[in-house]
C-alpha cells in the first residue's frame, strides 16, 4: 500500500504520521501558537527530528463554529509558510489542510505534495478536477455540511453505514477523474456527538473495505477531553490511548499535534506483529 508523493514512493503498511502546523489563530488547540516564521521552522524541524513523515499545513480553521475565512486570507497566510518550509527543508513531504482547489493548486505549484481535504470535494466543485491535473494524493474526510453548520447534522441511520456509502460515492468520482492515491479519513468530530465518534470508533476495522489507506486524526479533540472531563492541554494521555485502538483497526498515518508519542504508539503496536 504506497502512495506517489512527488515521485517519492511512501509505504504505508507501516504506518506513519502527520504532524499538524496550523497557521490560524482560532485553532482549538494550538490556535495562534507560531507567531511568525521562526516559530514555525523550529516546530516543523522539531516535528521531522521526531520521525514525522508528512506535515500537514492549515491556514483555515475547521473547528466547530469556526469563523469563515476569505480564499484571499487563507493564500496569504499558507503560501509564505510553504514555500519557505520548502525552501528550508528541501525533502519534505507537505500535505495542504485545504477545501479549496485554487488554494490547492498554489500550494502543490510552491513545493506542497498532498492535499487534505475535510469536504471530500463537497465544498469546491472544482477540487477533484484540480487534484486529479495536479497528479498529488488526496486525503478525503468524511463531514457534514460546513464546520459553521456541521454539528448540527448529526442525524444517521448507522453511522459506519452511513460513512462507507459516503467514501463509496466519493471514492467512485475522484477515480472516474483518475485520481490514483486517495486516503480516507473518517472525521471524528465532524458532523458527529461524542457517542457516535466512539460508535465508529468501535467499527473502524469496517472502513478497510474501502480498499484505501485510512488517516485518523484524534489529536485531543472534544471526544477525549469531554469524556474525561479535562480540556486538550491534558489530553495526551487520551490521544495515546485511542490512536493505540485506531492502530490495531488499520489506522495508515496518524494526524497529530505530538509527534514523539505517536511514533511511540506505532513502535509498541508494531511490537505485537513483527512483519
Amino acid at each position: 500500500m504506497t502512495i506517489n508523493c512527488k515521485g517519492q514512493l511512501i509505504d504505508l503498511s507501516t504506518p506513519k504520521v502527520m504532524g499538524i502546523l496550523n497557521i490560524t489563530p482560532d485553532s482549538f488547540y494550538d490556535g495562534g501558537a507560531h507567531k511568525n516564521e521562526k516559530e514555525v521552522l523550529l516546530a516543523v524541524d522539531k516535528m521531522l527530528k521526531e520521525d514525522a513523515t508528512f506535515i500537514d499545513v492549515g491556514a483555515y480553521s475547521s473547528r466547530p463554529n469556526a469563523d469563515d475565512v476569505s480564499e484571499t486570507e487563507e493564500l496569504n497566510r499558507i503560501l509564505p509558510i510553504v514555500k519557505s518550509l520548502v525552501k528550508n527543508f528541501p525533502d519534505i513531504l507537505l500535505s495542504i489542510d485545504t477545501f479549496r482547489s485554487e488554494v490547492a493548486k498554489q500550494c502543490v505549484h510552491a513545493g506542497a505534495a498532498l492535499i487534505n481535504d475535510i469536504s471530500a470535494g463537497k465544498l469546491d466543485s472544482n477540487m477533484l478536477d484540480t487534484v486529479a491535473k495536479l497528479k498529488v494524493p488526496y486525503i478525503m474526510m468524511h463531514m457534514r455540511g460546513t464546520p459553521k453548520t456541521m454539528q448540527q447534522q448529526t442525524d444517521y441511520n448507522d453511522i459506519t453505514k452511513d460513512v462507507l456509502f459516503y467514501f463509496s460515492e466519493r471514492l467512485a468520482a475522484a477515480k472516474a477523474l483518475g485520481i490514483i492515491d486517495v486516503i480516507v479519513d473518517p472525521g471524528f468530530g465532524f458532523a458527529k456527538t461524542l457517542e457516535q465518534n466512539y460508535e465508529l470508533l468501535n467499527k473502524l476495522e469496517l472502513l478497510k473495505m474501502t480498499d484505501k489507506p485510512m488517516l485518523i486524526g484524534l489529536s485531543r479533540k472534544s471526544m477525549i477531553y469531554k469524556k474525561l472531563q479535562t480540556d486538550a492541554q491534558k489530553a495526551l494521555n487520551g490521544t495515546s490511548v485511542l490512536n493505540t485502538i485506531a492502530l490495531q483497526k488499520g489506522a495508515s498515518i496518524l494526524r497529530v499535534h505530538d509527534v514523539k508519542e505517536a511514533v511511540e504508539c506505532i513502535t509498541l503496536v508494531n511490537a505485537l506483529n513483527p512483519k
